[in-house]
């Protein structure tokens, strides 16, 4: 099994802007390999799907970059 984390900022806000190519890049993978839809886990969205025959977790965590 594998774990790829998209980096961005949740919300309507921030999203297509280039501070968010990790969600993008996620939701293009689930697109090309047909990942069943995301859903809330861990603090943020989860899809999965299966790669070369590997399951392999997709995630964008909901929470801010750059709160502290």
């Amino acid at each position: 099994m594998r774990l790829v984390v998209g980096l961005g900022n949740p919300g309507a806000r921030y999203a297509r802007n280039r501070h968010n190519i990790g969600f993008m890049a996620i939701e293009a993978i689930a697109r090309r390999y047909r990942a069943a839809g995301f859903r809330n886990r861990f603090k943020g969205e989860l899809a999965e799907a299966s790669i070369g025959g590997e399951r392999v977790l997709l995630l964008k965590p909901q929470t801010f970059m750059n709160a502290s």
